[in-house]
């Protein structure tokens, strides 16, 4: 399947962040569900170039490094039949500053936290876990 085959493909990165106790990961909360930062495609986009301005705009993190390479996971169809593709990414921010929706000026997400991989597990849906584990397998954590 193509990037072209997938109408509304939603891109993001799944952050790690090295410290003293380990790894971590940044999740964010809307309302009641805890995701990595994601979001649509651009007409012209490449996901990967969309997952990197998503979390520029979610999160403010503007420095990152794909370590571990440009491999990828996906969620089967969610939502309106929209597919997620999550990538990999080393930070060693550890501030975030939510930004504002470019559609609505508010901020998309009401709270983050920079948590321990099996803590984003306990956090997140039975889609996300699936994003968890793979990037908590590829990270060693």
């Amino acid at each position: 399947m193509t990037v072209t085959d997938v109408p509304f493909l939603s891109c993001g990165i799944v952050l790690a962040r090295e410290c003293d106790s380990g790894w971590l990961t940044l999740i964010l909360r809307a309302y009641h569900h805890w995701d990595f930062p994601k979001g649509l495609r651009e007409a012209g986009e490449q996901p990967l170039e969309t997952a990197i301005r998503e979390v520029a705009e979610e999160t403010g993190i503007d420095e990152l490094s794909l370590d571990w390479g440009e491999r990828f996971t996906e969620t089967g169809p969610y939502g309106r039949g929209k597919t997620a593709r999550y990538y990999l990414g080393r930070t060693d921010i550890a501030d975030v500053v939510l930004g504002p929706s470019p559609e609505t000026g508010v901020p998309e997400h009401h709270e983050w936290r920079w948590v321990s991989f099996d803590e984003a597990y306990d956090l997140s849906s039975p889609r996300v876990r699936g994003v968890v584990q793979w990037a908590r397998q590829i990270v060693g954590a």
